[in-house]
């Protein structure tokens, strides 16, 4: 990773980023009905319309941060 752009410790939080967003996007799975006929009301709970939304919200942000994070030292330092 010598030669890479992102330090190491920005792309563990791009991928930990990654990983809040798919955990969001399996907060709003289920809630639908096989029979067309048939309402579902849990289709309309607080875990699909308020909780995963921010989960992945959390995560764009978190992508975001290790994007535009910049190293302390301030670049390579030279031998």
């Amino acid at each position: 990773m010598a030669n890479f752009s992102m330090p190491a410790k920005n792309v563990k939080i791009i991928a930990a980023g990654l990983v809040v967003m798919v955990l969001g996007f399996v907060l709003m799975l289920g809630g639908g009905s096989s029979d067309p006929d048939v309402f579902n009301p849990a289709m309309f709970n607080f875990r699909r319309l308020v909780l995963a939304p921010l989960v992945i919200i959390l995560g764009i942000v978190a992508i975001i941060y290790g994007i535009m994070k910049t190293p302390r030292d301030g670049g390579e330092k030279e031998k």
